[in-house]
């Protein structure tokens, strides 16, 4: 014989039934690989940058294995690296990559997310409870949850960080 439910007896997911929004940066992570290219490799004793044998190294290079990935260019010594070096790095790089960036992995994927959070309707959290999840398993950079922040607080009537069960309260509107 089934024991009997009461209503006061009933397990109700109040999170589910609250106008709390979740925010989660995890949801926009652009899929696709990301690649580091050190340039220093195809510099002189990997410090001195030679005009004519840099652009033959650029012109002999297999570019088609940055097809469809993102692209930081970087260089790993202290060699001393024109701006224009970079930039025609990039005119390479631009038929097949993703996106080029210069700079390290960790910046590239900042700017990515930069780029997505620019681009974000926010008008679904106008005036309501916005939680930012915390918890992910995608390399979400650090300062996408400050853009995000950034986005979200002029709409939202509240900001919390983490997941629904364990929230930190960080934004109250007055």
């Amino acid at each position: 014989m089934k024991p009997e439910i009461n209503a006061e007896d009933e397990i109700v997911n109040r999170v589910a039934n609250s106008a709390l929004q979740v925010f989660d940066l995890e949801d926009y992570y652009p899929e696709g690989e990301r690649v580091a290219l050190d340039i220093s490799g195809w510099l002189w004793e990997g410090f001195v940058l030679r005009e004519k044998d840099f652009r033959e190294t650029l012109k002999d290079h297999d570019w088609s294995q940055y097809s469809g990935k993102y692209v930081a260019v970087f260089c790993s010594t202290d060699a001393i690296v024109p701006a224009w070096a970079y930039m025609l790095v990039t005119t390479y790089l631009l038929p097949v990559a993703k996106k080029v960036v210069q700079g390290s992995v960790a910046q590239l994927n900042t700017l990515i997310y930069q780029e997505i959070l620019n681009g974000l309707d926010y008008a679904p959290y106008t005036d309501k409870p916005v939680i930012i999840k915390g918890c992910s398993r995608k390399p979400v950079p650090q300062e996408a949850y400050v853009m995000a922040t950034q986005k979200l607080q002029p709409v939202a009537k509240s900001i919390m960080f983490g997941e629904a069960c364990s929230s930190v309260p960080l934004y109250k509107r007055k």
